[in-house]
């Protein structure tokens, strides 16, 4: 295995959360072309009646529509979205898109569904979720947008913070023919209802063809709790992937239950993700 060199970097002495500072990557850079978002309600579902939520579509300048992009869907969209927020994912894909980093890669920026559906539709392990993506999301971005998206799960990815991040993860377990790549930062795996089972099926069932970028934080919720620890499930759903040789990467902060680490990550995590 080839080494690559690193600069010395101190290490800080750490005796509670931390609060990170963005860089470059983050940030609006001068000669990247701007990309633009395409908005809409989602009024009626199938899967999950009786919900609303708020659809945001980032297309890239590069789109030109001679080709399908790549697609990359966020959950709790709006919060990854607004430059004001940690994520900042609309400027970080415009800089690493340009830069060639990542293909031309449309965002598609999802909601919870309203009133207070989001632990229903993000928490649960099973495929409810991914289909409402696959069968009434997508779709309705298509119809919208007149954007056209790849079938190439290696050119799909999904991605979540907390309730999402595990969201996200159970989204490709169900379906990685739909979204190969998996991006989950504090993920709450700790809150799936009947216990995390991610561990245990990652060991025992048939690898699948993912790949798989986890960021955790030391002081994250129960982080020195025997039970419902944010953090240690997050090392025990990496060590799983680990000893089943899954292509993976776990980054660990030294912040809270919180997306700052994660925002600071980001363009790296993207970079690692879409390599």
């Amino acid at each position: 295995m080839s080494t690559s060199p690193l600069p010395f970097s101190p290490l800080p002495v750490v005796t509670g959360a931390m609060h990170y500072t963005h860089g470059p990557s983050s940030r609006r850079a001068e000669g990247v072309p701007r990309g633009r978002v395409v908005q809409f309600d989602l009024t009626d579902s199938t899967v999950y009646p009786g919900t609303t939520r708020t659809v945001r579509v980032f297309v890239p300048a590069q789109y030109d529509g001679s080709e399908p992009a790549a697609l990359m869907v966020f959950q709790d969209g709006r919060l990854y979205l607004d430059d004001a927020e940690d994520m900042r994912a609309g400027t970080v894909l415009e800089n690493l898109v340009h830069e060639g980093s990542m293909p031309v890669t449309v965002g598609v920026f999802v909601d919870p569904g309203q009133p207070t559906n989001r632990n229903a539709e993000y928490d649960l392990a099973d495929d409810r979720y991914v289909t409402f993506l696959l069968d009434e999301v997508l779709p309705a971005v298509e119809q919208r947008t007149g954007v056209r998206f790849t079938d190439d799960p290696a050119r799909r990815a999904i991605c979540g913070g907390s309730s999402g991040g595990n969201c996200a993860f159970t989204a490709a377990w169900h379906r990685p023919d739909a979204f190969g790549l998996v991006l989950g930062f504090v993920s709450s795996f700790a809150q799936i209802p009947g216990g995390d089972p991610y561990p245990a099926l990652i060991r025992s069932a048939e690898d699948k063809p993912i790949r798989v970028f986890l960021e955790a934080n030391r002081f994250d919720l129960r982080h020195d709790q025997r039970e419902r620890n944010w953090y240690s499930e997050n090392l025990l759903v990496a060590a799983a992937l680990a000893e089943r040789g899954y292509d993976h990467r776990l980054v660990l902060g030294d912040g809270g239950h919180s997306p700052n680490h994660g925002g600071v990550v980001l363009p790296d995590a993207l970079r690692w993700l879409w390599r």
